[in-house]
């Protein structure tokens, strides 16, 4: 209690201190610890043009790799994971602290967020109508990057003293690494992931989340131009609600959010695209035909695959490690079960979602329209899909505008969990209180810092926690596979639907 009091007045003297600094002085400190980042995540392993940034170089192979090894168990295993997520499956072996499908609400959560409509239209921005394709191609092969994680997730997680199950990449990469002789190594790669997550978590999962979804907030409502950091607060004061009561409460409210903003957000997106049904060949011919020959795209068709690759992972996180610390914690008897779960995440949010706010964005023409060019340049993804969805309807972008700060609000909750289990793993129980008031904080920096290096600070942290976490999945994806081929023995042979009647 004592700590609660303490971190209450922490953050009571750092929301004026905050707003007292100022943009010039945050978007300085984001854009100075950018350019050190970027040298190491977006160095260019084929110099010149087009260029190829080792990151997505790192993810593209990775995802190839692990959909062959389990021989496209993404497209195979998907009608068995929908029964799964129905529940047909359910034992009286089962264990852990939420259901499978509370498991995935709360992954989805995070991943079905802002990546969804800022993140696309920066992607198409830049990368033109042919980083669609290379989106959903991304978005097909990271469901297998996303099963390895959550069934290794499940391998390695542990009980803690307190009851609370700790699991993700940390667990496997210093466990499953100790096993194969190099615990040391496992051990270094586990912290370098944590603080990844947890510096990640401020970015992606609070920051990034606050200023675009503020962004079309404003364009609504006049007041949070005027006074910005009353929006930080705002949502400061509704996620901390939260997120104080653990997983448990997180997955509750991700399990009545995430299906409530889908609906509303792709019904939306559905009517859009209907009302301009003559439209949609010629914008499907154009994804197609310009993700191989890109018109006045930076790097050209290479140009077009990095912005591709580069939003599907900072969408659907595939690849990145963090989803699998929420599937740890689902209570399932086989760990490949919550392997296949974490199958739909990659789909739903990338090859469904992502997919429909691009044509959206390519249809209403907003993505290369020069009256929106200051919008393009500034990173407001979610400002412009806001006026791609105002040549819908006047009404529209306030529909918008609501699904932006529910997918903001939900992503910043599920992320805080991230940040808050990297941080014990590193840390310990005992300051966790202090890891969810700085986050916190961070909410409230997001309100008065610039959008465009928040966007930068974003990726480059988030993206950096695919290299400690793919190290692990290469190296342990030949016991995923041993338990794969015995799971699909005991579904053919009918063991897992007796199972399920007991």
């Amino acid at each position: 209690m004592r700590m609660c009091k303490a971190a209450m007045k922490l953050l009571l003297c750092l929301v004026p201190q905050l707003a007292w600094a100022g943009e010039s002085t945050l978007d300085a400190m984001f854009g100075s610890i950018n350019g050190v980042l970027a040298q190491v995540i977006f160095f260019d392993i084929f110099p010149g043009e087009p260029s190829m940034p080792l990151i997505v170089a790192w993810l593209i192979v990775a995802a190839v790799f692990l959909s062959v090894r389990f021989s496209f168990v993404n497209l195979r295993m998907m009608r068995h994971a929908f029964h799964v997520i129905r529940g047909k499956f359910r034992t009286a072996d089962d264990q852990g602290e939420v259901t499978s499908f509370q498991a995935l609400s709360t992954a989805l959560s995070a991943t079905v967020g802002l990546g969804n409509i800022a993140g696309v239209a920066i992607a198409i921005s830049i990368g033109g109508p042919g980083a669609t394709f290379w989106m959903i191609v991304a978005g097909f092969l990271g469901m297998s990057t996303k099963f390895t994680e959550a069934s290794l997730a499940q391998m390695y997680r542990e009980v803690r003293p307190d009851g609370r199950l700790m699991g993700g990449a940390m667990e496997y990469l210093s466990k499953g690494l100790a096993e194969n002789g190099v615990p040391r190594t496992g051990k270094v790669l586990a912290i370098m992931f944590s603080v990844f997550t947890i510096l990640g978590s401020f970015g992606a999962g609070s920051a990034f989340q606050v200023s675009q979804s503020m962004g079309a907030v404003q364009t609504q409502i006049e007041f949070f131009r005027d006074v910005p950091i009353a929006y930080g607060l705002l949502m400061a004061f509704a996620i901390g609600l939260v997120i104080i009561g653990g997983l448990r409460r997180i997955a509750h409210v991700a399990e009545a959010v995430v299906p409530t903003m889908v609906i509303i957000y792709v019904g939306t997106c559905l009517w859009i695209i209907g009302s301009n049904a003559d439209l949609v060949p010629a914008a499907l011919g154009k994804i197609f035909m310009e993700a191989f020959s890109p018109v006045a795209v930076a790097g050209g068709m290479v140009g077009a695959i990095v912005q591709g690759f580069k939003r599907a992972a900072f969408s659907s996180e595939a690849g990145l490690g963090s989803a699998a610390i929420a599937h740890s914690a689902a209570s399932v008897k086989y760990p490949i079960r919550q392997g296949l779960v974490a199958l739909y995440e990659p789909f739903i949010d990338t090859v469904v979602i992502c997919t429909m706010t691009a044509l959206v964005i390519i249809i209403t023409g907003v993505y290369n329209a020069p009256e929106y060019e200051a919008i393009r340049a500034a990173s407001q993804g979610a400002t412009l899909t806001s006026m791609a969805f105002a040549t819908a309807s006047d009404w529209f972008p306030s529909i918008l505008a609501l699904s932006v700060v529910l997918f903001a609000y939900s992503t910043a909750i599920s992320w805080s969990y991230y940040g808050e289990r990297c941080w014990v793993y590193v840390f310990g129980e005992r300051y966790s209180i202090l890891y969810k008031v700085v986050f916190i904080a961070f909410v409230v920096v997001a309100s008065v810092a610039s959008a465009s290096n928040l966007v930068d600070f974003t990726d480059l942290l988030v993206l950096s926690m695919a290299f400690p976490n793919l190290i692990g999945l290469y190296v342990l994806s030949g016991k995923v596979k041993l338990a794969l081929a015995d799971y699909e023995a005991r579904l053919n042979s009918g063991e897992l639907d007796r199972e399920a009647q007991r």
